[in-house]
């Protein structure tokens, strides 16, 4: 039996893994919000670690309030930052292995191609720029680590571009969406069942990856397709980002190259197309 600490358990991602763990008996998940564990305390790890041996360690943990952390990068640090050093040294001490999940805002998306786990990073926002620091903490103090990298996370649960968009086409006609960003929309589920997959096979390739899924579209053609799929009739116009100028500036090109991450554990991603199909039925039928 192994344990399994996953923090932020009441984020969407947290909640798949909550969602998902009856289906995996060998593994004894204690989950952990942030009311019940606050990584930036680390006398409040030490007692947690203490007190359990985990063999792993998933930090759902994060700031991720991306316009907000421009006015409030104090706070975004210290959860991204001091918080993930406190975890790292934490499973450091107790040898437990930590799997962290970052972002695609730690690139500057001018690149036209792919982004590999090896380019150049070059975050645009404090957000970015957090997370970013948040992975070389990990791998300054941490020789068992994974770091996955993902973008455009949504599921059927927290707050989501998906949840958002189904909530103002309920509301209204008529919608502008940015079509100048583009990326890999990422179903938040299929992340957990990656990340379940490393622990069940006790996968021993450390390191940083990427993953999302497959196919590439912009917040718009997302839009579309959610409205599509549901059935939803609101009448969607296409804008640029100049047209819709936010705190923090977004990547304009964040697609993720997933190659690593599938040659290692021999899987297979599925399209974004498919997995929003999966949301948005388990939606209707929550």
């Amino acid at each position: 039996m192994q344990n399994v600490l996953v923090t932020g358990a009441n984020g969407q991602l947290g909640q798949c893994f909550q969602e998902l763990s009856v289906i995996y008996p060998t593994i004894n998940f204690v989950f952990k919000n942030s009311k019940e564990l606050n990584i930036t305390q680390s006398g409040d790890l030490s007692s947690l670690f203490n007190s359990t041996t985990f063999d792993f360690c998933v930090n759902c943990a994060a700031y991720t309030a991306v316009d907000k952390a421009e006015e409030d990068s104090e706070h975004a640090e210290i959860v991204n930052v001091l918080g993930v050093k406190h975890l790292a040294e934490a499973c450091q001490k107790s040898k437990t292995t930590l799997i962290h999940v970052s972002t695609d805002f730690v690139f500057d998306g001018k690149a036209e191609k792919p982004y590999n786990e090896t380019d150049k990073t070059n975050p645009l926002s404090v957000y970015g720029r957090t997370k970013l620091e948040g992975e070389l903490k990990i791998q300054s103090i941490l020789n068992k680590y994974f770091i996955i990298r993902t973008s455009w996370l949504y599921s059927e649960y927290g707050a989501n571009f998906m949840k958002t968009m189904l909530k103002l086409g309920a509301e209204r006609d008529e919608l502008n969406i940015v079509s100048d960003q583009i990326g890999s929309p990422t179903y938040a589920k299929d992340l957990a069942e990656v990340i379940l997959n490393i622990i069940t096979n006790d996968v021993k390739d450390y390191g940083l990856y990427h993953y999302a899924n497959e196919g590439v579209t912009s917040w718009y053609g997302f839009a579309k397709a959610i409205f599509d799929m549901s059935n939803t009739k609101v009448v969607v116009n296409e804008i640029s980002s100049s047209a819709y100028p936010t705190p923090a500036v977004r990547p304009k090109y964040s697609v993720l190259n997933k190659n690593k991450i599938k040659e290692t554990l021999n899987i297979t991603i599925p399209n974004w197309e498919i997995s929003l199909q999966k949301a948005l039925s388990n939606m209707e039928n929550n």
